[in-house]
């Protein structure tokens, strides 16, 4: 069992090990003067953009995420986040592409900055995997992407945090208590 674990954290440690962190300090900026935020993926994608979402408002941030019920509608100025691996998936490529038109500024996480959701995104955070036959037996499907990607986030959050003058303390008292 040891294999694919083994396997798993390394390529998540040589896919995180490719990023550029000019980029990283960029999206920092960018979510931390951002008006709203919203988060949009599909999928597993969309988990990672949830999980991301619930640090974001535990920081105090003003965020959605696109497809529920209660989100408001995008207007200029304000920030979508936008997770796809392949970067061709069209919803995410269409979201992109209106919420440009409205003047809001696009990230997107994605495995190709050369993908239409890369093309039509201001910010791009790359997240380049293996392409060999033994991520196919090892790490189906987006396993290594979606790992990264919540690793990068997460990452995100303590320098978030110190952009916006939070700490622990902070954080908790808009952590969701369930009862």
């Amino acid at each position: 069992m040891k294999e694919p674990t083994i396997y798993i954290l390394e390529e998540v440690r040589r896919t995180i090990e490719r990023v550029d962190e000019e980029v990283v300090v960029e999206i920092v900026e960018t979510l931390a003067a951002a008006p709203k935020i919203f988060i949009y993926g599909v999928g597993r994608s969309g988990l990672m953009g949830k999980a991301f979402a619930v640090r974001l408002v535990q920081m105090g941030l003003d965020v959605h995420f696109v497809g529920d019920t209660t989100t408001p509608i995008v207007e200029g100025g304000d920030l979508v986040f936008i997770i796809s691996n392949t970067g061709e998936t069209m919803s995410a490529v269409q979201t992109a592409n209106i919420v440009r038109r409205l003047g809001a500024k696009v990230i997107s996480v994605t495995g190709s900055s050369h993908s239409k959701l890369g093309v039509a995104s201001n910010i791009v955070l790359e997240l380049t995997q293996p392409r060999d036959d033994q991520k196919k037996r090892m790490a189906p499907l987006g396993t290594i992407f979606e790992l990264s990607c919540m690793v990068m986030l997460d990452s995100m959050v303590p320098m978030l945090m110190n952009s916006l003058q939070q700490n622990e303390t902070s954080l908790r008292r808009r952590h969701a208590i369930w009862v």
